[in-house]
């Protein structure tokens, strides 16, 4: 591979007017395609094979008028007045006359009707039903229901508009730029040179340009979730300034060795390169791993964020050699540049001496790294998982607004509600299942309340709303939800099923849970697997697998310490501590697993080529660590940064994954890779790189270090030197 690669980076860089005019061409297709074929992102979270999904199947079909989104409208009277009050109550009958007037809107329902005042009658509850799902409702209608309320408002009641319609989607903005921003500083000081850090940058926002815009385009034809887009621009612009950093970095140290550009180019991407294609390949396989979960969100969600990875590495292996040959030797710093001789430079000394020191004290080390790891991660064995709702929102915004307004007037249990599907084989059958179903649900403990069923046009199908004592995420309220799905399991004639926003976080949260355990276990083989090939050794991927696993266990518990339990989340702007994000765990999982690959290849691939060149096993890690711990520090901070930034958002969701990430990249970066793992492989010696002949026979040979790459320009040499 690696001379496959060198070839490719001699090529774009001979023909780099070319390499960049296509790769600006392909950026201008995608544009197009995003601004014409671009389809709405959606919100819900739907799970195939769960009880939940097949209630709301099931309204689709036979109830359609109650299967579209809700919204509620919250009013209050102010403090000593009631709502019963002619006055206020003429205005609220207005308002709810209003709403159903709203444009997409089936019924408004008057709460004085249905007995949706709280005991105190300073609170109503106006329920909004819509003809269509959330996703599919227009901003138009959005707005629309927005404004509602004014007249209200003008006659002293204060209204808040909520409900699953109030759901928002992340919004992409300075706070990403302010990631960028820091990355750029970051390549400034590592490089010393403005023209080195700006086509290093430039280099990644193309790819994640062509990335995005592609994804965009096909959103119109696969429907991809709010967080979907997001999550693909923090890996994108992570990974690849990363990516084109490490090529960068090499392509400077070939030149300062005294090679041509050309050649400086070629051999960089050739082994650099090599480590790049294998890292990014660990990513993408770890993202598009997310699919044997068999939950559809979660695959678009990776298949997302892994394209635009694979884009990353396509950028970096072709592209950055091109853009080097456009820069010349002005990527060097100024210093550089005037040097007499080759190798008139200085060394990474602050690398060479950390590796000395974390040698010398490699058993403190190790036991101090690993006890401190384990502590970090004891918050995790507390991690409860949940679909964020209203209450985790920021303090600010509508949905919030309605959510405390409603819990101030009705009890946290009316944020959660659930509904009951009854479906019949006739419309005796149903009716007799309905009132048994509201009967039984009514004397569950935890129960406030049952409306009374309502029926479909065919009597055939009823609906019943249950309130909980408790709110959506609260373990109390999981609870319910199976004890009453126990309770109407078997009623004859007719089938019971429960949804509902809560019940669908429920079932969710359940489903991914079950997976954890199992995609946990196909990532740490796949990682063994891939770093037997990369170093044909058995010690070196044990090793960073188990690396791996205390940098998952720390990364938990400092995010459940700190999204759970409130630990600094004023900091954070973390208003209201909940449970994590259902499918957090899996995900950090999956992403953490390649960016850890990607700072194990960069620096124990230099430990090991110059092992097989034969320094002793401690020369080998104090070299490697002494020429990659700048880089390394140099990726892992740019890493840091962009995911930092995505935690200003105030979407909880966006939040913790940008927290996650960037506290899952300082362990594993600065504490597993930098420190412990050195220790270790300066422990093992010579062992490190033992493998029985019988598997170093059977494993192919994928040459991420470039030996055979070096033998080939050996070879080249003597042909070169006889002939002459």
């Amino acid at each position: 591979m690696a001379t496959l690669l060198y070839r490719l980076g001699r090529a774009s860089f001979r023909h780099r007017r070319l390499v960049l005019a296509l790769w600006l061409a392909v950026l201008a297709v995608a544009g197009v395609g995003a601004l014409v074929f671009m389809g709405p992102t959606a919100s819900n979270f739907t799970m195939p094979g769960t009880e939940s999904q097949r209630a709301l199947d099931s309204l689709a079909k036979h109830f359609p008028q109650a299967a579209g989104a809700t919204g509620t409208v919250v009013v209050a009277a102010p403090e000593g007045e009631k709502l019963t009050a002619p006055k206020n109550q003429a205005t609220v009958q207005a308002l709810t006359k209003e709403a159903g007037t709203l444009p997409g809107v089936v019924a408004a329902v008057d709460p004085f009707q249905v007995g949706a005042v709280s005991p105190d009658e300073r609170y109503a509850l106006i329920q909004v039903q819509f003809a269509v799902g959330g996703d599919e409702l227009t901003d138009a209608q959005h707005a629309a229901y927005e404004k509602v309320g004014g007249a209200a408002e003008a006659a002293g009641l204060r209204v808040e508009r909520g409900g699953e319609i109030m759901s928002g989607e992340p919004e992409i903005g300075s706070t990403e730029a302010l990631g960028v921003g820091v990355a750029a500083i970051v390549l400034i000081v590592t490089f010393g040179s403005l023209v080195a850090a700006g086509m290093t940058l430039l280099n990644a926002l193309i790819g994640v340009g062509v990335g995005m815009a592609g994804l965009f385009a096909l959103s119109g034809v696969v429907e991809l979730t709010a967080t979907a887009p997001v999550l693909a621009l923090m890996l994108g612009l992570a990974v690849g300034i990363d990516y084109s950093l490490f090529i960068s970095s090499r392509h400077r140290q070939n030149l300062l060795d005294g090679l041509e550009p050309e050649e400086a180019a070629g051999r960089a991407v050739g082994t650099a390169g090599s480590a790049v294609v294998f890292a990014g390949a660990t990513v993408v396989i770890a993202l598009a791993g997310l699919s044997v979960v068999n939950v559809p969100f979660l695959t678009v969600m990776g298949l997302a964020a892994s394209a635009t990875v694979a884009v990353a590495v396509l950028v970096a292996i072709t592209l950055q050699p091109a853009l080097l040959g456009f820069a010349g030797r002005r990527i060097l710093a100024r210093r550089h540049r005037a040097a007499s001789k080759p190798g008139a430079h200085e060394r990474a000394g602050f690398g060479f001496r950390w590796a000395y020191l974390i040698t010398r004290l490699r058993a403190v080390v190790i036991i101090a790294g690993v006890l401190g790891l384990a502590v970090l991660a004891v918050p995790a064995k507390d991690m409860r998982l949940a679909l964020p709702d209203a209450g985790t929102a920021s303090a600010d915004s509508a949905a919030r607004k309605a959510y405390d307004l409603i819990a101030e007037g009705f009890g946290p249990g009316f944020n959660g509600r659930l509904a009951a599907v009854v479906t019949g084989d006739s419309p005796e059958a149903a009716g007799r299942a309905a009132k048994q179903a509201a009967t039984l649900i009514q004397g569950t403990k935890g129960v406030v309340a049952v409306t009374p069923p309502q029926f479909n046009a065919l009597k055939t199908t009823a609906l019943l709303a249950v309130i909980p004592s408790t709110g959506p995420t609260a373990a109390a309220t999981e609870a319910l939800v199976h004890t009453i799905r126990a309770k109407v399991a078997n009623l004859d004639g007719a089938e019971v099923a429960l949804t509902g926003q809560t019940a669908i976080g429920i079932d969710v949260s359940e489903k991914l849970s079950d997976a954890l355990p199992v995609y946990l276990l196909l990532v740490v083989g796949l990682s063994i697997l891939l770093l037997m090939l990369v170093f044909r050794s058995v010690l070196v991927p044990i090793k960073a697998a188990l690396g791996f696993l205390l940098t998952v266990g720390a990364t938990f518990g400092i995010t459940v310490a700190v999204f759970q339990w409130g630990w600094l989340a004023g900091l954070l702007g973390l208003d209201t501590p909940g449970p994590l994000v259902s499918f957090l765990p899996i995900l950090l999982i999956g992403i953490l697993f390649g960016l850890a690959m990607d700072y194990q290849v960069f620096l124990v691939s230099r430990m090991r080529e110059d092992f097989v060149h034969g320094n002793t096993a401690e020369q080998s890690t104090i070299s490697g660590m002494g020429h990659g711990a700048r880089v390394v520090t140099a990726a892992a901070l740019i890493m840091i940064s962009v995911f930092a930034g995505f935690v200003l958002l105030d979407d909880p969701i966006i939040k913790s994954m940008g927290f996650a990430l960037a506290v899952g990249v300082v362990i594993d970066a600065f504490v597993v890779r930098m420190t412990i793992v050195p220790a270790v492989m300066s422990l093992l010696g010579d062992r490190a790189w033992w493998m029985p002949r019988w598997l170093s026979r059977v494993l192919p040979n994928v040459d991420i270090e470039g030996e055979q790459l070096r033998a080939h320009l050996d070879r080249e040499t003597s042909k070169v030197t006889v002939h002459s």
